[in-house]
């Protein structure tokens, strides 16, 4: 896996994966951001965000359910102190779908968070992480 990432003006940077797919960042405005982008610390809560919703769903589709929806709700606490690394982070799935059985959202959380989410399990090394789950 590769990427790049690319000034653009002031502190705002492209960042550029190996699928072609992009995304802007920008720093707060007290360090000269202009709000141009997402700031790179909400891009890794995003992207674990987006690592475990993945998972979550597959898993709930390999196991025969018929999932229409997941919303992964996050909240995360960082350091005071430089590196302010991410201290806590919780993470609450909205699943939707017909007939869903709570014994298997709640098993799909449970591997993802322990075994198949990989910024999960990076994040986790700083973070206490909690996770819960709601059938909507």
């Amino acid at each position: 896996m590769k990427a790049t990432v690319k000034l653009l003006d002031g502190v705002s940077f492209e960042g550029i994966a190996d699928s072609g797919h992009s995304i802007v960042m920008d720093g707060p405005p007290d360090y000269g951001g202009q709000e141009k982008g997402i700031r790179p610390m909400e891009a890794i809560l995003v992207g674990m965000g987006g690592c475990a919703s993945f998972d979550v769903v597959y898993i709930l589709r390999k196991s025969q359910q018929q999932v229409d929806g997941c919303e992964c709700e996050m909240e995360a606490e960082r350091a005071d102190e430089d590196p302010k690394v991410f201290i806590k982070v919780n993470m609450h799935f909205k699943v939707s779908g017909d007939d869903l059985k709570d014994r298997f959202v709640k098993r799909a959380v449970e591997l993802s968070a322990e075994k198949y989410c990989s910024a999960s399990v990076m994040i986790g090394k700083t973070a206490e992480i909690t996770h819960s789950y709601e059938i909507v």
